[in-house]
């Protein structure tokens, strides 16, 4: 049973399947504690929050309200919908704080790609299919430690940025995992010109890869 928060069709606005058509799951839970977070609405599971997947999908607003539902029940959903979209994204919160395996396998026999967006600090149990993007939260406030096993499962590595010190532990952390091999994407936090210019900077410094949140620029979920 997952805990949802969000369900919704939309396009994806970050890293690699930047542009793609997208049914996005976001998931209650998590204890990381990013200061920046942008879904802090997702952090807590209250059991008197719990609401029907009906009521979930005509929210207005963030709230902290979820559904229980399964991975079949989901896939009901998205066919009861008739969304076009053929490319799942499963975020949270945290959604490595489930096992994943169940949800991942469903939509992919019915003819789905699947995408795990996760801070890296659990373990990620997705099928072998599914597309690991690790956003590594370093030194957060709740004090989990990115595991080497997450980076290792890694399809892309997607680094917030504000300051030169985000950049210098996105270094630190690549050389000390031994992951440089793998598509690394810098994205500014808040869409701030100061934190913009510097992922610029960097990315053409390192090779790596600018993801610049297109949804939030064109005014989409």
């Amino acid at each position: 049973m997952y805990k949802i928060n969000e369900l919704f069709e939309t396009i994806q606005g970050e890293g690699s399947f930047t542009g793609q058509p997208s049914i996005f799951i976001r998931l209650q839970g998590c204890p990381v504690g990013c200061s920046w977070c942008d879904t802090k609405h997702t952090w807590e599971v209250k059991p008197e929050l719990s609401i029907s997947v009906q009521q979930v999908q005509a929210k207005t607003e963030e709230t902290e309200h979820w559904a229980g539902q399964t991975a079949e029940q989901l896939l009901d959903v998205v066919n009861t919908n008739q969304w076009r979209a053929k490319h799942i994204v499963i975020t949270g919160g945290e959604p490595c704080m489930y096992d994943l395996v169940p949800l991942c396998q469903v939509f992919e026999q019915a003819g789905y790609t699947t995408q795990v967006e996760t801070s890296g600090t659990f373990e990620v149990i997705v099928s072998d299919q599914c597309w690991v993007t690790v956003s590594p939260k370093v030194n957060m406030r709740g004090g989990y430690k990115i595991l080497t096993s997450a980076l290792a499962r890694a399809n892309e590595i997607k680094h917030p940025v504000a300051t030169e010190q985000h950049v210098d532990d996105l270094k630190s952390l690549l050389n000390e995992h031994q992951v440089a091999d793998k598509p690394v994407y810098l994205q500014p936090i808040s869409q701030k010109k100061r934190a913009t210019e510097l992922a610029i900077k960097a990315c053409i410094e390192n090779n790596w890869r600018l993801s610049i949140q297109v949804h939030k620029y064109i005014g989409i979920e």
